[in-house]
This record gives C-alpha cells, structure tokens and sequence, in this order.
C-alpha cells in the first residue's frame, strides 16, 4: 500500500513516499479502515522531531498521523457495533498517513458530512473537550483562550460558548472577525496581553486553556491572582496548557493524552453530528496529496497556516 514513513528523527526531509508498505491486518477487537482523508496535526511534526515520546513512543520504521476518516475494510475478531462498509472517524493505532490503518478509537461519520471536515474533528475536538472538562468552565464564567484561531483554540471557543461561557480570545489581528463570528472577544497576541485581556473582561476571568504557548504561563498565572499573597497555587489549578513544554516548571498541567476511551468516543460522536448540523465548524485551509506530506508538515510547522491542513490518499 501507499504511505509516508521515517526511520529516523529529523525534518520534514526524513519522511518518505513509499509504495510497498505493507498491509496491516486488525488483531482480536480491532478493525482496518480505508483511509479516505488524514488531519494534519503539530504533534505530527513533533513526534517526527522525537520531542513526545513521553506521550507518543516511537517504534521505528513509523507511519505518522494521528486522525482520519475512512470506510471500515476487515474486522478483527470479537468486533461488535461496525460492519464493513461503515463510514468512520477517529485515531489509527498504526499511523494515518497511509492508504490503509488499524483504527482505534471510532465514530459514525454522518452522511452528510465531507471527509475533510470528519479527518479534522478527532483531535481538535477530543483535546478542547479535554481541556476544558480539566478546567471546569461552567455557565457564567469567563475562559481566557490563548490561541483561539487555531483548530484546536477554535474548536475550544465554539464548545465553550456553546456551554454559556464567555470566550476571551488572543489570536493575530487578522482573525479577529474570525473569532467574533465564533461568539468570542478578541484580543491581540504580544507585549501587553495580560493588560488586553483584563480590559476585555473586567470582573476577571476563571481559566485559562493555553492552546498556543510562546511562554503565556506567567501572563496566565497573573491574571488569575498568582500575585496575590496565598494566590499561586489556586490560579495554577485552573490553568491548562496543550503546548508549553515548561509546564512542569512553573506547576502547571500539561494535557497530552487521550481519556477515557467511552467518553472520548461519545464526544467524538457528538462533535460529528455537530459538525454534520452546523453547530461546529472547523476551518480547513487546503487539501494536499498523500505524496505532499512533507511540505504539509512544513506548513503546519510554520504557524501560518489558517485552518487545518488534510492528507488526501
């Protein structure tokens, strides 16, 4: 079969186009999926740097990708609930970029949802979810969101609104519109923030979800009254960060991993049927060929891109 593989640490230039990769079969409780469209994620990239392997082991030769959505191809034995032909999203135990994975977890895609738009949601939708159940937001609480145009950050202030939380956002200028339209207030990234961020939200806010790093931290932690005598530690607790890898320096969460798997395959189930109805939307900015995954990573690994990237097999 088709796929990308790298067989050592480095750039984008270890990753390689093959085309006789071996088909994988499902064992006992797993099922193979034709691959029809594959998200483009930066722990992609990070992984293929070696930089999570506390959280995303390497076993070299590696097929990379996390997310897809396909048709499901062979059942493995004892498989309950899918019938070949089903149409699916979710994780791959074996690697996304490939005409063929084991899935892990797996949810219905809905007919009328397209492939690129069910490639993007496990990830985005698994991580904010995560994020903000770790956080606690409630109805009538204020979330500072930092990086909230990205697809994760995006998809974080849709379901946090969503709940009766008020969004406040930090993102570049440009996509200020953009996270108005998702029902958040804009902030602008740089020297200032933790000034920007307390103008747009005057009673204060209740949590921080850091989803951009670029050592927000101690903003963070001020804005929740660490500077106040007795106050680091309870402004610590409703912080969480995807992508600052001080975390542990400063006694801040880092949320990396997948949860519970019922609770993660119900949310992905209900972010499909969401996404199918219109009430959350992710924002794909382009589609590129299988054989491309190099340059795609290197898009993503530029922090310029304006949605999410899909692998097409």
């Amino acid at each position: 079969m088709e796929a990308i593989v790298y067989e050592e640490f480095g750039g984008p230039e270890v990753l390689r186009h093959a085309a006789g990769v071996a088909v994988p079969e499902p064992g006992p409780g797993e099922v193979r999926v034709k691959v029809a469209a594959v998200g483009v994620n930066p722990v992609d990239w990070k992984r293929r740097y070696g930089w999570v392997e506390e959280f995303y082991p390497t076993t070299f030769p590696a097929v990379p990708g996390l997310e897809f959505a396909g048709t499901v191809d062979r059942l493995g034995e004892g498989v309950t609930g899918l019938a070949v032909g089903d149409e699916v999203l979710g994780w791959t135990k074996t690697g996304a970029y490939a005409e063929y994975a084991i899935a892990g977890i797996v949810a219905p895609k809905p007919a009328g949802l397209s492939w690129e738009v069910a490639a993007s949601l496990p990830v985005a939708g698994e991580t904010a979810q995560r994020v903000l159940d770790l956080l606690g937001v409630r109805a009538g609480e204020t979330l500072f969101l930092h990086g909230a145009a990205g697809v994760v950050g995006s998809v974080g202030v849709q379901l946090a609104v969503a709940a009766g939380v008020t969004v406040v956002g930090s993102a570049s200028e440009s996509n200020h519109a953009y996270l108005r339209e998702l029902g958040a207030i804009p902030v602008a990234y740089g020297e200032g923030l933790g000034d920007r961020v307390r103008a747009a939200a005057p009673d204060g806010v209740d949590a921080v979800f850091d989803a951009a790093g670029h050592g927000v931290l101690p903003v963070a932690i001020e804005l929740l009254g660490g500077g106040e005598p007795g106050g680091e530690q309870a402004a610590k607790e409703r912080i969480v960060t995807i992508a600052d890898v001080d975390a542990e320096k400063y006694g801040i969460v880092f949320s990396g991993i997948l949860g519970d798997p019922d609770a993660v395959r119900a949310g992905l189930t209900a972010h499909a049927r969401g996404a199918a109805a219109g009430t959350l939307a992710v924002r794909l900015a382009d589609t590129l060929p299988l054989k491309e995954a190099a340059r795609a990573q290197e898009l993503s690994e530029s922090g310029h891109v304006r949605g999410k990237l899909v692998l097409i097999p």
